[in-house]
């Protein structure tokens, strides 16, 4: 998923004017991409002057960050080492079925594009 990088964005517009599906719009002067209208044509990638739309993979780190912040947060509720542990293990079960989820749908993605 595209996404604009705030500080490099300067507002021409030129990537709201491109988008064929108007999911590029503006907040505060600063363009910024509705992800549920985006179709991921990378239009908006091609025509940004200031290389301000950025790509997905760029947020990983912070990504994996807000991650680790919300089990953090929510181990808090725990007070023996024993609830800790039980919580961190149902916290790396739940990533590890996300992990399952996304490996399988890549799986069909390949079959799709093998169409």
């Amino acid at each position: 998923m595209p996404w604009i990088k705030k500080e490099d964005c300067i507002g021409c517009g030129i990537c709201v004017e491109k988008c064929s599906v108007d999911a590029i719009e503006f907040d505060d002067e600063k363009a910024y991409i509705n992800e549920n209208e985006c179709i991921r044509c990378g239009v908006c990638h091609d025509v940004c002057p200031q290389d301000a739309v950025r790509h997905d993979s760029e947020r990983i780190p912070f990504e994996v960050e807000d991650n680790i912040q919300w089990v953090q947060n929510l181990l808090k509720n725990y007070n023996t080492e024993s609830e800790k542990d039980a919580f961190i293990a149902r916290m790396k079960k739940h990533f590890n079925k996300e992990m399952t989820v996304i490996k399988k749908t890549l799986e069909k993605i390949d079959l799709i594009s093998e169409k």
